[in-house]
């Protein structure tokens, strides 16, 4: 007996869905990549599974967007990209202009490529080093002043400081007399009961021999 029809409709159960996804997938990349070989046709395949992962082949003479210029020639519509992809590629236009223009500007301000400037295209170029040069000079002004502030606020904390240290050398210095004072006087105090008897001169006596 042959094998019956399968009913085409969506696979219900998730993981069986992903192995027939899986295996229908290689087989139709299989057919296409012989279709490219065996007949010399351009093939382009693009797959997207449920989940987003995108899957493509395309022949190698050729590319997918080739392919897509074709189909949109030989369908008679209107490419899906143009009007946006026009758009962008007007905004780039302009935006390399504009760089360019700008790359022009800077090689001036160097002094780059002024030979073939006329006098008139020079008078701006010079009125913009100037701005410069005042901007510079402005910035540096700013900075001097700052530089000066901070050290004024040097200096004071220096003078802060010196003060501070001066003072508390002279406490110790004063302590230090302090408690020597206080050494000398409890010495003293202590030397004196010492001594009991007082000296007494006696006079003295006369030479006996010199009365004989």
């Amino acid at each position: 007996m042959g094998r019956g029809k399968i009913e085409i409709k969506r696979i219900e159960n998730s993981t069986n869905r992903q192995v027939t996804y899986s295996k229908r997938r290689g087989g139709i990349m299989k057919k296409a990549k012989e279709i490219t070989v065996l007949c010399d046709a351009q093939v382009s395949l693009v797959i997207f599974s449920s989940t987003g992962k995108m899957s493509e082949y395309c022949s190698p003479s050729t590319e997918l967007v080739k392919i897509l210029d074709r189909y949109h020639k030989n369908a008679g519509v209107q490419k899906l990209w143009d009007a946006k992809h026009e758009h962008l590629s007007n905004e780039l236009e302009r935006i390399k202009k504009e760089n360019d223009s700008m790359q022009i500007k800077l090689r001036h301000l160097k002094g780059e490529d002024i030979n073939s400037l006329q006098p008139k295209e020079l008078i701006p170029v010079e009125e913009a080093l100037e701005n410069g040069l005042a901007c510079v000079r402005s910035r540096q002004m700013q900075y001097l002043k700052r530089l000066k502030k901070n050290e004024r606020s040097l200096e004071e904390d220096n003078r802060r400081l010196s003060y501070i240290l001066q003072h508390q050398q002279q406490l110790a210095m004063d302590v230090n007399v302090r408690e020597m004072e206080h050494g000398y006087h409890q010495r003293e105090r202590e030397y004196h009961p010492q001594m009991p008897f007082a000296f007494r001169v006696q006079p003295i006596q006369p030479n006996l021999h010199q009365n004989k």
